[in-house]
């Protein structure tokens, strides 16, 4: 939160990045990158790790990552409608019951210390996704989770990402 008496100008000023964690922590980095990459190569769609990718980040309020899902989701042919109105994806047509599954155990995996996993929503998910795809989507969300802490905690500049090809291998994205 801005205080009044800090202007804006000043407050982005100051947001300087504390730590490079990739140089201080390199096996804790590696750690990362492998849970990320078995999301990315467990065979769950890429536009639906994508928005999966976002929709935690927006909750977060994740800058770096929602700048940097954001291109790898119009990298991959993502819509710029669907990605502008997913902090509303329940009140727009435009997701997939498929997809709604997921963000709705998205939002609630990234939120858990609040009510846990309730009954109707892991049976709305069990009736869109594999039990494997399940354990795949909740990986993919505690890794984007666990970014966006890693990168607000020690402000990771936003604006420097840029998107990987889409045709490049899965462990270079």
């Amino acid at each position: 939160m801005i205080s009044p008496a800090r202007s804006a100008a000043s407050y982005i000023e100051g947001m300087e990045r504390r730590i490079d964690y990739r140089k201080a922590a390199p096996e804790g980095f590696q750690a990362m990158r492998d849970l990320d990459g078995y999301a990315k190569t467990s065979g769950l769609e890429r536009k639906l790790l994508e928005l999966v990718r976002m929709r935690a980040s927006q909750i977060n309020g994740c800058a770096y990552c929602l700048d940097m899902h954001s291109k790898d989701a119009r990298a991959n042919g993502e819509s710029e409608q669907r990605l502008y109105v997913l902090d509303a994806w329940r009140e727009s047509p435009f997701y997939t019951p498929r997809e709604r599954a997921a963000l709705a155990w998205t939002d609630v995996v990234t939120r858990i210390s609040r009510q846990g996993v309730p009954d109707e929503l892991y049976e709305e998910v069990r009736a869109q996704f594999s039990e494997k795809e399940i354990v795949d989507l909740t990986i993919a969300v505690i890794a984007i989770n666990g970014w966006n802490r890693l990168a607000i905690s020690f402000r990771t500049p936003v604006g420097t990402y840029r998107p990987v090809p889409a045709d490049a291998s899965p462990r270079a994205r």
